[in-house]
């Protein structure tokens, strides 16, 4: 009996050394580094918005997180949290000994893991220090972290750190993530059982996630607000209002990316700035875009492209050319504010799921005749006038390649001549040759100091200029073409207003600016683009209730079509082409394809904003002339013609 005794104090007390035995043996063999927690620094996701404040997108590389500090956590949460999961959290040391014996008991009796008594703590190491594993060694490193944890960080820094750490389901990491998936809310605007919910999820997020099973989340829910209630911590009044809730949820993709063509230009210049983390880091990313004028400008580009096949299938049903023409077949859009740059929209293709290629940055293609407003402005600044005379002839042009004599002999598009016309009259009707002339006037050497004003690289050194044989991106052309819409100060188009990290300021937009010519000169070619639309190869792009100016350009063969304009406020450049060069149907000019998706954005631009600027302002020093019963516009430096009995100057008009 004695030995019988002695072998149950042995025993007893094996079994009381026992735990601190393993505990010690853990301890001397591990490294328990928790930095990771004192220094706690998940990956979080980057924002994009709007210029209206609306999200974009949401930028991450594995987990979706969105951080939230203890201040910004409500009280109720906690409450909500502590209540099902971890109710004496303020009073214990990272383990709960009451609790792990209870576990331990109703283990060894179900004969395998069935309760865990995990504080919040532990739950907190698990997930962020350890694997999922359940094995005693896994246990018992858990338990000496916690402890490691709860004396290095403070209660609060401990649920901080919980609360961004865990995951809520549907690929949420964080309660803040999880409070803007599936409810759209701030925090602070979570109802008690939208808390509820949320504080209910992690124990099994597949199981309780409210998009797939609702009823049961519903039920997880009220088991907590039970529970608080039972604890004291709400009154009946809001447990049983709380109870009978319904809160509505929402079933998002995680990028929520409505714009990919301009997060894929973010994720570009962020790597151009130099940020490296841009979908770890957290950043706040503030678009120019106005995604009501995104979504007009994606429906405006689809609908040409969706003609364009039309007129195809109706002329050639059966060819085969045209079935190729019609898998080839791309546009591009890009509209920014004149005045600031700011791009409002940007299209990169007709369809990005089917092509994310972006042809507004990347692709270059020739203007053509989109290019002519550029020649044009030289000559008024160089004193011309829209009222001067240029001779619209063909001629017979001789250049010498690779050793052998060449001829280049160009026409109109229309194929016929006009003799003379003015200078007007040859941009409002694309008149190449009158065009030609008009460069051999100025002179090449002229012609092309001039345009370096401009800052377009890589002119052609021949006649070849005057029929846009130049290469640009629709990018590119929406920053030379704002030297007309602003004024006659050209502005870099840019996407990005600032980039926020926390309380900093990565980057912030800085206007960039560069003088080109006078406003009165710029308006003179304003007034010449303007009748464009009114009456000339444009009149595709002329919209009913606005003033619009713009240019339209078809490349040999019909391989691009381009319409490149302005309101008072917005410019907007439109481009069609086949991806392989290859030429489009013929009947596919500039004014064809590309300025009715013009037209269609203008139209949407006047729903959207209907207060916007609708009539070009006219800057002092413009002197208005009827000639020959038409308003002419000139300068102190594309001086008005002088006398006869057709010409009236603005004063005599009354204007």
């Amino acid at each position: 009996m004695k030995k019988v005794r002695n072998l149950f104090f042995v025993f007893l007390l094996l079994g009381a050394i026992a735990p601190f035995a393993v505990i010690g043996y853990f301890l001397v063999g591990e490294i328990y580094d928790i930095e990771e927690l004192v220094d706690y620094k998940p990956p979080v996701t980057t924002r994009v918005y709007d210029k209206n404040g609306e999200k974009i997108a949401n930028i991450f590389e594995n987990e979706h997180r969105y951080y939230a500090s203890f201040e910004e956590i409500p009280t109720r949460i906690v409450e909500a949290l502590l209540a099902i999961e971890d109710t004496t959290f303020f009073e214990h040391q990272g383990i709960n000994i009451d609790a792990i014996f209870r576990a331990i008991v109703k283990d060894i009796q179900a004969g395998k893991f069935v309760e865990g008594a995990s504080t919040i703590t532990q739950q907190l190491v698990k997930n962020r220090l350890l694997s999922r594993e359940k094995k005693i060694s896994r246990k018992v490193k858990e338990l000496i972290y916690a402890m490691k944890v709860e004396s290095s960080l403070t209660k609060e820094q401990i649920l901080e750190c919980y609360l961004n750490e865990i995951y809520f389901g549907h690929g949420y990491y964080g309660i803040k993530t999880a409070a803007d998936g599936y409810f759209h809310k701030k925090l602070g605007e979570l109802t008690l059982k939208e808390m509820a919910l949320l504080v209910g999820l992690p124990k099994a997020p597949s199981t309780y996630a409210p998009t797939k099973n609702y009823e049961i989340s519903m039920g997880r829910a009220n088991r907590v607000i039970s529970r608080m209630h039972a604890l004291g911590w709400i009154d009946d009044e809001t447990h049983n209002a709380s109870l009978l809730e319904k809160p509505k949820v929402y079933d998002d993709t995680l990028t929520q990316n409505s714009a990919p063509f301009i997060v894929d230009e973010i994720a570009r210049k962020a790597a151009e700035l130099g940020i490296e983390d841009i979908k770890t880091g957290g950043y706040e990313i503030y678009t120019t875009i106005d995604m009501r004028l995104q979504e007009a400008a994606e429906k405006s580009l689809k609908h040409s492209y969706e003609m364009s096949l039309s007129r195809m299938k109706a002329r050639k049903p059966e060819d085969e050319t045209a079935g190729l023409n019609a898998k080839l077949l791309n546009g591009a859009l890009i509209s920014v504010d004149s005045k600031t740059g700011d791009i409002l929209a940007l299209v990169g293709s007709v369809d990005y799921k089917k092509s994310s290629y972006n042809r507004v940055t990347q692709g270059r293609r020739q203007p053509g005749s989109a290019f002519k407003p550029f020649i044009y402005q030289v000559a008024i600044d160089l004193g011309y006038s829209g009222a001067t005379e240029l001779v619209d002839i063909s001629r017979t042009y001789t250049y010498e390649k690779d050793g052998e004599e060449q001829k280049w002999q160009p026409k109109n598009y229309e194929e016929n001549y006009k003799g003379i016309l003015s200078l007007r009259e040859a941009l409002i009707h694309s008149r190449n040759l009158a065009t030609i002339n008009l460069v051999n006037d100025i002179g090449l050497s002229q012609l092309h100091k001039e345009l370096d004003k401009f800052g377009i690289a890589n002119l052609p050194p021949d006649l070849s200029i005057a029929l846009g044989s130049i290469t640009l991106s629709p990018m590119q052309m929406a920053k030379y073409f704002t030297s007309f819409a602003n004024s006659g100060v050209q502005v870099e188009p840019q996407l990005i207003r600032n980039i926020d990290k926390g309380l900093n300021t990565i980057y912030e937009k800085k206007e960039k600016t560069k003088f080109i010519t006078k406003p009165t000169q710029a308006y003179i070619m304003t007034t010449i683009l303007k009748d464009v639309v009114e009456k000339g190869t444009g009149k595709s792009a002329k919209v009913q209730g606005i003033e619009l100016a713009g240019k339209t350009g078809t490349t040999n063969n019909n391989m691009d079509g381009w319409f490149v304009g302005y309101s008072p406020t917005i410019e907007t450049i439109v481009w069609f082409g086949n991806d392989d060069n290859s030429p489009m149907d013929r009947v596919e000019t500039g004014g064809r394809i590309a300025g009715p998706a013009f037209a269609m954005y203008y139209e949407n631009v006047l729903k959207i904003y209907p207060q916007i600027q609708r009539k070009f302002e006219k800057p002092e020093g413009i002197i208005e002339v009827n000639i020959n019963g038409e308003k002419e516009y000139f300068s102190d430096v594309s001086k008005p013609p002088r006398g006869g009995s057709e010409v009236k100057t603005e004063e005599m008009l009354l204007f």
